[in-house]
């Protein structure tokens, strides 16, 4: 615990799911990028940009290795966090290839916005389907020439898509794209993604514990589906009066800068996997102490009749609302206290407000970073209040 001592003891963070906290090495790494060589990536030939090189070129290595995925079928590219991904994606996919958009109803508003609005920009239908308690996705819809975008974690309650692998081959089956929006299971659940032969997979470093960043894994052969309409600099060989030549084109080893126009955040992509570094590091008792906090905080919410949880099992992220009470005035009372916390609909109003009518909620997110005495600190608080 000794890489966040810089959180004082009657500080409890509980917005994990928003942002991680960051240990101290990704915080250092950062830092000496900053004091020690801070250039440009792939545009200098100097020994700062060299390191600057090194340790880019490691993190998309640490990426697909984390993953199980292999480079000759995988690359990986940097961009502002996963909602600009997941767009970024949608919007470069050709429409010879979309016949139909299929999203959840528990998805963040990230791929439910961004499917809506390619659906209205395409003209073509546009199906939500319904999840099912166990965060499975049904799979008796044809998905040809669909693209798929869903989560395999919900930001709200933690349920998994846990028939993932199975979505993934049949939409593949079906002659389908499909798009995993990763953001909240990176962080603790990312076994759940090893060898997923997804089209793309879009995630948010600063879900897990790195620097505000957005990660795409996207399959080599998902880019001639792609019609390039985002250039800039650092994606190009060769500009000449009405036409350019792409690195991408020029260079398979350079098929990342599709997605990276204009300069990128070099500092934070070294950072970054220094947290993937920090995450790998990450011992049985480590997992053990987020498993137990997890399930005592659980257990006490779920013990007072009066607190309405979300979703069924106990999970590091867990939402609810307490009967009476409104939630952000809830939310404002254990701030005070100095009990971090998010209130609202977390950015998947659809579902929350729509569907289950549920009023606004309190998100507890717990973390590496979650004491013991956290724990203790919130329980003592809320039996006051």
């Amino acid at each position: 615990m000794n890489d966040f001592d810089y959180l004082d003891e009657k500080s409890v963070y509980l917005d994990a799911a928003c942002q991680s906290l960051r240990p101290r090495p990704v915080i250092e790494t950062l830092d000496q990028y900053y004091l020690e060589y801070n250039s440009c990536g792939e545009r200098v030939k100097y020994p700062w940009g060299e390191q600057t090189d090194a340790m880019v070129e490691a993190a998309r290595q640490k990426t697909l290795k984390l993953l199980k995925l292999k480079p000759k079928d995988y690359f990986v590219s940097f961009t502002l966090n996963t909602t600009y991904g997941i767009n970024l994606l949608l919007n470069e996919i050709s429409s010879e290839f979309v016949q139909k958009v299929f999203t959840s109803d528990i998805e963040h508003n990230s791929p439910f916005l961004a499917t809506m609005a390619m659906a209205q920009r395409l003209g073509v239908p546009r199906v939500v389907l319904k999840r099912n308690v166990d965060g499975s996705l049904p799979l008796d819809e044809n998905f040809a020439q669909a693209v798929v975008v869903v989560n395999c974690a919900a930001n709200f309650d933690g349920r998994q898509l846990v028939n993932l692998k199975n979505v993934v081959k049949k939409v593949h089956a079906d002659g389908g794209i499909i798009i995993i929006d990763a953001a909240q299971a990176m962080a603790h659940y990312r076994e759940m993604l090893e060898k997923t032969e997804a089209d793309a997979i879009c995630f948010s470093a600063h879900k897990m514990y790195a620097p505000s960043l957005g990660v795409m894994v996207v399959r080599r052969d998902l880019t001639p589906k792609l019609e390039q309409n985002f250039i800039g600099g650092g994606m190009v060989d060769d500009v000449f009066a009405d036409h350019y030549l792409l690195s991408a084109e020029a260079n398979k080893d350079h098929v990342h800068t599709i997605f990276e126009a204009g300069l990128q955040a070099w500092g934070e992509i070294c950072a970054y996997a220094a947290a993937l570094d920090w995450l790998s590091a990450r011992t049985r008792a480590d997992k053990k102490r987020l498993e137990s906090c997890t399930q005592e905080l659980d257990e006490f919410l779920r013990s007072n009749p009066k607190i309405q949880m979300v979703g069924e099992q106990a999970n590091p992220t867990m939402s609810f609302y307490v009967e009476g009470l409104d939630s952000h005035l809830l939310g404002a009372a254990l701030g005070k206290q100095g009990i971090m916390a998010r209130t609202g609909y977390f950015c998947a109003h659809y579902y929350l407000d729509k569907v289950c009518k549920y009023p606004p909620l309190i998100r507890f997110s717990l973390s590496y970073a979650t004491r013991e005495s956290d724990i203790e600190r919130v329980k003592e608080v809320m039996r006051k209040i």
